[in-house]
């Protein structure tokens, strides 16, 4: 199986771009070679970029209040296990704690940082980081790898709070939907919402199936296209009928 995610509002949208390249540094700086840790650097840069929004953190420390307020009331239900409930609570104290602890705008130390944003600003430029342009730059590639690490790191960590925050909003989030199974006739669906209104939905389908999903919504109606895949020309309906499962996921 194949799955897709599909944020209905901006908020989940920016999470989930955050959690893919929060996924992509660490992924990066792990690894040694400077084409690895330059794309850990580039990473980081636009994980400034997307995280710079004036009110992401305290939306975030809203959401895990609010969570932490609807799973407290599970104390002592017969179908919840106290062990696992607790330890979710512990982790959303433990994150609005670290949230709490950022004294300063997200990713303010990196823009203090004169070096990394002459890096930054030359990122955007196609070819700018080269080493005749970032002579400095070229300098601390190649330098030993574990060095280049630690200082991944280290401009890493400050921003670590809100990668711990948004795991724990989208986990609970992913968590909170039931699963229906549907089939797209001729690779078209579907279906009225009835003014429900959901924040995320996950549609998974047959990874051999060559069709890639096109998802529209709103609070009336869910239209769901299946293209073919095709990577040269304008793509085109998969005209064959598609079985796929759905989630919707709402906090």
């Amino acid at each position: 199986m194949i799955g897709y995610d599909f944020p209905l509002n901006e908020r989940v949208r920016t999470l989930l771009r955050l959690e893919d390249l929060y996924s992509k540094i660490f992924c990066f700086i792990e690894k040694s070679s400077t084409d690895d840790h330059h794309a850990a650097l580039a990473a980081l840069f636009e994980i400034l970029e997307v995280a710079s929004r004036a009110d992401l953190k305290s939306e975030l420390l809203q959401e895990l209040e609010r969570q932490k307020r609807q799973l407290s009331t599970l104390h002592n239900n017969p179908g919840i296990s106290e062990e696992a409930l607790d330890r979710v609570l512990g982790e959303i104290e433990s994150a609005s704690n670290n949230l709490l602890a950022l004294n300063s705008k997200i990713g303010q130390h990196l823009r203090e940082n004169e070096w990394l944003m002459g890096i930054k600003q030359r990122a955007c430029i196609p070819g700018g980081t080269c080493e005749f342009d970032l002579p400095s730059y070229h300098y601390w590639l190649h330098q030993d790898a574990m060095l280049r690490r630690n200082y991944l790191k280290a401009w890493l960590a400050p921003m670590l709070p809100i990668s711990d925050a948004l795991n724990i909003v989208l986990k609970l989030l992913r968590e909170s939907g039931k699963t229906h199974h549907f089939v797209a006739r001729q690779g078209s669906f579907q279906q009225m919402q009835g003014g429900r209104v959901a924040q995320l939905l996950r549609l998974n389908l047959d990874s051999s199936l060559p069709c890639i999903p096109e998802v529209s919504a709103n609070k009336y109606v869910l239209n769901i296209r299946f293209v073919a895949a095709n990577y040269a020309a304008k793509s085109i309906l998969y005209d064959q009928d598609v079985a796929f499962e759905l989630t919707f996921c709402s906090l």
